[in-house]
């Protein structure tokens, strides 16, 4: 039992440790005194085969996490990694000098001992000869070495006190390859050897002092700058080459950049041109000496484009506080798509030698551009709302509004309000401008999300234009829009509202919708595939905008037929139920109202036949809608049921041949019209199934005295002849006295 309770306690342990926080559940593997075995050993010990793979498993995942943790800290920290590599080849090239040095002094050390060794053997007379020989030819060889030495050195310090760089390397070259010989031939005592070298050493180091200094400054050439890099790195230090290289092309793009701005008295669109031309004509110069002087090594790579990183963010800024916030303070997109159309321009060509540069023109213009497109569409708002306050809503046709095309006119039948003709200039000229910013920046749609902020706004203007708005009354800022009085103008309100949705403003957002049927290439092709879904999203939003504007129109209207102007509802089941209380034969014709309906209905008819040429779809649902506000508002007023239903006095046989003939006569004339819609037609069914029902609760048998569907029919078109005026009842045919139809038209003839 001890084993496994040991082993339950371990697989504990475990649980908790997996709930404790990375860098809690690391600290025990980070201590100095960590044994990988004895930790085993705790953990395994009295383990059984389940609780092994749970460990396992734990460590797998705790390996993982520990590795992304550390790929997280790199990414984060990479600048103060190429910081940190820079300086540890620094080091390693200072410890190279160091174990130079230290083998020189060893070398002297040894040498010092063997002239020791060699001086007492000297002291031995049988052998005094023999090596007084020996020091003769020695001394010689040793002088003829000596005097090469101190001739090297005499014109090593010409060479270099006349910077005659490619001279002075070989000199150099030539004197360490000397030393290499006299080393391993012994022909040079260790101190001159040790001289030699230290002497070359400090030569070498002029030399590079002398090639960094041509590098720093700015009258040096590009070729002469080239040069001295190449051959700063060939005398090993090309770390050092390279940070001067970048350094010495940054000095000369702030000298450029200060005489750029002292030449220029504005900041305009001709400056941004100049400063991007200069900023990224000197990266790209950068770019090509650091890949042909010092080659494609990942450590000068990463310094090369932390550097461009450096000078396209100093540039931006630039940018930014002189030229795009005075344009997005002024509200001139123009300018600002200009500027950063040649940006994006100037910095794509830097893509080719992998430098994308683009994220961080992106960071830093976004912003601002964001600013500027929401102050063009504010004014737009602005300017839309001052001139529907003064529009007296007659169209008239209108030109393209482009600023390339302002004078063109367009088709013949699209005519347009004073205000809708000026929102649709300022939308035209928003999308040009916003068009290449939108795609440049990556905006993600911004400037048509505004564009159908600003058409929503439009459409509440043209909504409370209408007479006895609901929302003009809630809004008491829309109020100075000029009402639209005539069913006529109220009309042209739909025109505007339709033709800007329908065709101009998709038109003018060509340039930024993608077209499905111009696909240019695949590539295009499969783009345009996966955009045409968001294309018709933004198309159906207008449209909806467009819906809201019918719905209140036909919802006024509605209401202007249903409420009289002291708000009292005329459309009621009084209409019907007091039928019943008269003795006398009734007069058969559609209800008032519902000859109010008619007439209405007709006269917006007659106005959507001339005001929507080419659009008879959209002047169909119009009246369709209108008629269908009316007869919903009746299937849905409950109190308007329930007085028939189950009031005091309920609906009679005569009321509900009147009421039957009312319905009858909507979906006659709504038929004739073209506009009788199935949904219409099947809620006028129901509404006199349900009137019937009524008059069958009571007891009576509604069918035994409602006549013939005929009949309504025929009333219904007669009511229609008359009602436009086209009745002739000299010649009907003769029937029974006792029917409808003739005793409705008799009164029809004696009127």
């Amino acid at each position: 039992m001890e084993p496994r309770a040991r082993g339950s306690m371990s697989g504990d342990s475990i649980e908790i440790e997996a709930n404790l926080t990375l860098s809690d559940r690391l600290k025990v593997f980070k201590g100095s005194t960590f044994d990988p075995e004895a930790y085993v050993s705790s953990k395994c010990q009295h383990m059984n085969e389940k609780e092994t793979k749970h460990l396992t498993s734990y460590l797998v995942e705790l390996k993982k996490a520990s590795a992304e943790e550390m790929r997280k800290s790199v990414y984060a920290n990479y600048a103060a990694f190429i910081r940190t590599s820079k300086e540890i080849s620094a080091l390693e090239g200072q410890l190279l000098s160091m174990r130079n040095l230290l083998s020189a002094q060893a070398a002297l050390v040894h040498g010092l001992a063997d002239g020791v060794h060699i001086s007492s053997l000297c002291a031995d007379d049988t052998d005094d000869l023999r090596d007084e020989d020996l020091y003769d030819m020695d001394n010689k060889q040793l002088s003829k070495i000596e005097t090469w030495v101190v001739e090297f050195f005499d014109r090593l310090e010409v060479l270099l006190a006349e910077k005659r760089v490619e001279e002075s390397m070989a000199a150099l070259e030539e004197g360490r390859r000397v030393a290499i010989e006299a080393h391993e031939r012994r022909t040079l005592s260790p101190t001159t050897l040790l001289s030699l070298n230290n002497s070359i050493k400090e030569k070498r180091q002029e030399l590079a002092d002398q090639l960094a200094e041509a590098i720093s400054q700015p009258s040096t050439r590009a070729s002469e700058l080239r040069s001295a890099v190449l051959a700063l790195k060939k005398l090993g230090d090309g770390s050092r080459a390279h940070t001067l290289l970048l350094r010495s092309y940054e000095r000369r793009l702030q000298a450029n950049i200060q005489s750029l701005r002292a030449s220029n008295t504005s900041y305009g669109v001709a400056f941004a041109a100049a400063l991007s031309q200069l900023v990224f004509s000197t990266i790209a110069q950068a770019a090509s000496d650091s890949q042909a002087v010092i080659g494609e090594d990942p450590a000068y790579s990463s310094e090369l484009v932390t550097w461009a990183v450096k000078q396209a963010e100093s540039f931006a800024l630039l940018l930014k506080r002189h030229t795009l916030a005075s344009s997005a303070a002024a509200g001139s997109l123009r300018v600002t798509a200009e500027c950063i159309q040649l940006c994006a321009s100037h910095c794509s060509s830097l893509e080719s030698r992998g430098l994308a540069l683009s994220p961080v023109l992106l960071k830093h213009f976004k912003p601002g551009v964001e600013q500027a497109l929401t102050g063009n569409l504010k004014r737009i708002e602005q300017s839309s709302a001052a001139l529907a306050a003064s529009d007296d809503w007659s169209l008239s046709y209108t030109p393209t509004g482009s600023r390339a095309s302002s004078t063109t006119p367009i088709s013949p039948h699209l005519k347009l309000s004073i205000s809708a003709q000026r929102f649709n200039s300022m939308v035209q000229e928003f999308l040009e401008d916003a068009g290449p910013l939108d795609e440049a920046l990556q905006l993600d749609g911004v400037a048509l999300d505004g564009v159908l902020q600003v058409f929503n706004s439009y459409v509440d203007l043209l909504i409370n234009a209408l007479p006895g708005s609901a929302e003009n009354e809630e809004n008491p800022v829309h109020r100075i829009v000029k009402i639209a009085e005539t069913e006529s103008q109220q009309t042209a309100l739909l025109v505007n509202a339709l033709l800007l949705a329908d065709e101009l403003i998709p038109r003018s957002a060509s340039r930024i919708l993608p077209q499905g049927t111009n696909q240019s290439t695949p590539r295009r092709g499969s783009s345009d595939r996966q955009n045409r879904p968001e294309q018709r999203e933004w198309k159906k939003k207008l449209q909806r905008s467009v819906d809201r504007l019918r719905d209140s129109f036909c919802r006024q209207h509605a209401l202007e037929l249903i409420f009289n102007e002291e708000g009292e509802v005329r459309l009621s089941s009084e209409i019907y139920i007091l039928m019943d209380e008269t003795t006398e034969e009734p007069e058969w014709f559609p209800s008032p109202i519902f000859q109010e309906l008619f007439a209405k209905l007709t006269r917006i008819a007659t106005i959507v036949s001339d005001m929507f040429v080419g659009r008879e779809r959209f002047a169909t649902i119009l009246l369709m809608r209108l008629t269908e506000t009316v007869i919903l508002w009746i299937s849905d007023d409950q109190s308007f049921w329930e007085e028939m239903e189950t009031g005091a006095k309920p609906l009679g046989p005569l009321g509900l041949q009147q009421f039957y003939l009312d319905m009858d006569f909507v979906m006659i004339f709504a038929s004739q019209g073209r506009y009788l819609s199935r949904n219409l037609h099947q809620v006028i069914k129901n509404i006199i199934a349900r009137a019937i029902e009524a008059v069958s609760a009571t007891g009576l048998d509604p069918y035994s005295t409602l006549p013939e569907e005929e009949w309504f029919a025929e009333v219904s078109q007669i009511a229609i002849k008359m009602l436009m005026g086209k009745a002739n009842f000299g010649g009907h045919v003769e029937r029974d006295v006792t029917s409808p139809s003739v005793s409705s038209a008799k009164s029809y003839t004696s009127n």
